[in-house]
């Protein structure tokens, strides 16, 4: 059976591969797995068949058979893990990749997500001009130590793993990009993510989404 994963009906990322769909579409092409999409409507995403697999009214989800799984960091894991591409075969490399993974969302995502809730809704607030230099130096800080730990190394530990693309796609986000700008390694690597046929597959599959949705119209 092919999995199905959901991603918006009308993204509202303009087709810029930034939904959350768009990680996982990338590593069922690292791996070179087919898989469908089931694309949701806004108002069915708080419904009950789509909060029975998303409690939260988010996408992606993931079901294969049995299984319907959520978040896109877990849904990856489980693709790495079922299919070779993305995750070292030795032990110990693995852990790595998988720290990696974990740093990806929670250490580094946080921080430049900040920034896009300071802009899109608390944009409006008297305090708000003061706070974005603080944001600014937080994703500042946190990307410096990251381009320390990167150096002169094309992947973050080794070959390409489920790390990096996760890493990369936190670093495409609109907040990290453009500091990520500021050091050459980092914008370095995020174009070698770029540049990979899977990484482009995938968000020429999303971007189309996005074009018939907008044609449609």
């Amino acid at each position: 059976m092919t999995p199905t994963i959901t991603a918006f009906e009308k993204s509202p990322d303009g087709g810029r591969g930034l939904a959350r769909d768009f990680p996982v579409r990338w590593a069922f092409e690292e791996v070179g797995q087919p898989y469908d999409v089931r694309l949701v409507p806004w108002a069915e995403m708080k419904q009950p068949a789509h909060l029975a697999l998303q409690p939260f009214g988010q996408i992606p989800t993931y079901e294969d058979g049995d299984l319907a799984m959520f978040e896109s960091g877990a849904i990856i894991l489980h693709i790495a893990e079922r299919h070779a591409g993305l995750l070292p075969q030795d032990p110990d490399a693995r852990a790595r990749a998988i720290c990696w993974m974990f740093a990806a969302k929670c250490t580094v995502e946080p921080v430049i997500v900040e920034n896009e809730v300071a802009k899109f809704l608390e944009g409006d607030k008297s305090w708000s001009a003061e706070r974005k230099p603080l944001i600014d130096g937080r994703i500042r800080d946190r990307l410096r130590q990251l381009s320390a730990r990167l150096g002169d190394a094309e992947w973050l530990d080794g070959a390409f793993s489920a790390g990096d693309l996760l890493m990369i796609n936190v670093l495409r986000r609109p907040g990290g990009r453009a500091i990520a700008g500021e050091l050459p390694n980092l914008a370095a690597y995020i174009s070698r993510g770029e540049a990979r046929p899977a990484f482009k597959r995938a968000f020429e599959a999303q971007l189309a989404v996005f074009e018939a949705a907008t044609t449609s119209a």
